[in-house]
């Protein structure tokens, strides 16, 4: 069978239509060039070129040949430079989760843009997913990389995934816009400790239920929860309903809803993890090269 070698010879020779000039184009001596191009013929069973001592000629099967032959080195050349840029990351496909919160901080979109033109032959699979389901998803192979807002709950977890943190997202309190505080640029939690909280159920989203009963129980109060959303963004529409407080990621806060205000919070646990969660031992290119992007965006260390 004959062989990519033998092809670029032929080519060679079918386009200078002259052994010395393909021989040295090629830059080979005439003799194995020649060698080649009969063991072509002789696999082929047809004579492709008519030559003497002094012309070289494309026969009809030669003529045919030759187009066939420039379509397979060129498919050869696609083939390895796919191949190529398969190995560098810059193709292939990404499954990349996020919670919906994300959506409003400005690093998901920012990253999403950068990592096209950086890598616009990697088709991005989106899917919106809260923290926990992340992190199993990751485990389970079913996931690349998610956006997170928080660390893995169990040791093993923790050892299995790579946590990139973005940043630590202020959270805000919102607050409808005659409330007697919604005037004031920061507050803390104990001057609210009275007042009904709206917020999403425990078991869609831990991360922020949990840092308002933290930063509530400083306060030594337990947060009266007057109502459920099933989205983040729902909570403000019961906020504008008079239904309550809600503690929010400040990126929310470009959300702007009539009879809704916002309020920053003096506390130093008033924050929200964002980070970029991987597996440890994911060694695809791909993932490689979105790490890369996301490490020269983020200005603070691994947090694990």
């Amino acid at each position: 069978m004959f062989d990519f070698r033998q092809l670029r010879y032929f080519v060679a020779v079918a386009e200078e239509l002259s052994f010395t000039r393909a021989s040295q184009r090629l830059h080979i001596s005439q003799p194995p060039l020649s060698q080649q191009i009969q063991a072509l013929e002789a696999d082929l069973g047809v004579r492709l070129l008519d030559r003497d001592k002094r012309n070289v000629a494309l026969t009809e099967p030669g003529r045919v040949f030759l187009e066939q032959a420039r379509q397979i080195l060129a498919k050869a050349d696609e083939a390895r430079s796919q191949v190529a840029q398969a190995a560098a990351g810059f193709s292939g496909q990404l499954r990349l989760a996020y919670t919906v919160s994300v959506t409003f901080h400005p690093s998901l979109p920012q990253t999403l843009l950068r990592y096209g033109r950086h890598a616009p032959h990697v088709r991005v699979i989106l899917t919106e997913m809260y923290t926990e389901p992340q992190f199993a998803a990751l485990l389970s192979g079913e996931l690349d990389v998610g956006f997170v807002r928080d660390l893995p709950k169990h040791e093993a977890d923790t050892h299995a995934l790579r946590i990139d943190e973005i940043d630590r997202e202020p959270l805000l309190l919102a607050l409808p816009s005659e409330h007697p505080l919604a005037a004031r640029r920061r507050i803390w939690l104990r001057e609210v400790a009275d007042a009904p909280f709206v917020v999403q159920p425990r078991e869609l989203a831990a991360t922020l239920y949990d840092r308002l009963t933290l930063i509530a129980a400083k306060a030594d109060f337990h947060p009266l929860i007057r109502q459920h959303a099933q989205q983040i963004n729902g909570l403000l529409m019961l906020v504008a309903a008079g239904m309550g407080l809600a503690l929010i990621p400040a990126s929310m806060c470009t959300v702007s809803l009539a009879g809704v205000s916002y309020v920053e919070l003096e506390d130093p646990d008033a924050y929200m993890l964002l980070a970029v969660a991987s597996r440890r031992d994911d060694a695809s290119p791909v993932l490689a090269q979105f790490l890369s992007l996301v490490a020269e965006a983020r200005s603070v260390p691994n947090l694990l």
